[in-house]
């Protein structure tokens, strides 16, 4: 059964990652990155536009679909040891959230948003992923 992952990076990171082919969560964490299987997909929301800065972003800015297995690290050697998946990234521009909250239901409460997108990993419904994949593509 196909799940669907919402993953909160900022833009400038998610833009790193789609031009090399891969997802990463949580700085590099292991248990987050380790939950979609293959054929699971991905989609980022950004809420600013520089990791070291506080421009704001709000968009979802990538989706994609993970190929591979399970986790691995690019270069164990290094001082940062991130997990990461490889993703083949689909065509499709950036959406604004705000448009798109009143139709997320993992958004329970909608004066509140950005609660919901805290922690920068969680499994949204198909139907919620759909809402955001069709402002992407239309």
């Amino acid at each position: 059964m196909t799940r669907y992952f919402l993953i909160a990076a900022s833009r400038d990171h998610v833009l790193g990652g789609v031009k090399n082919g891969f997802a990463q969560a949580g700085h590099g964490r292991r248990d987050y990155i380790s939950k979609p299987a293959k054929g699971d997909w991905v989609v980022y929301y950004s809420a600013k536009e520089k990791i070291d800065e506080t421009t704001p972003c709000q968009k979802f800015t990538a989706f994609g679909q993970v190929t591979d297995d399970e986790p691995y690290q690019p270069d164990p050697n290094s001082d940062f040891k991130p997990y990461r998946r490889d993703v083949e990234y689909q065509p499709g521009q950036e959406a604004e959230i705000r448009p798109l909250l009143e139709k997320l239901s993992f958004i329970k409460n909608k004066k509140q948003w950005g609660f919901y997108l805290m922690g920068g990993f969680r499994e949204i419904p198909k139907e919620d992923f759909e809402v955001i994949i069709d402002a992407m593509t239309n």
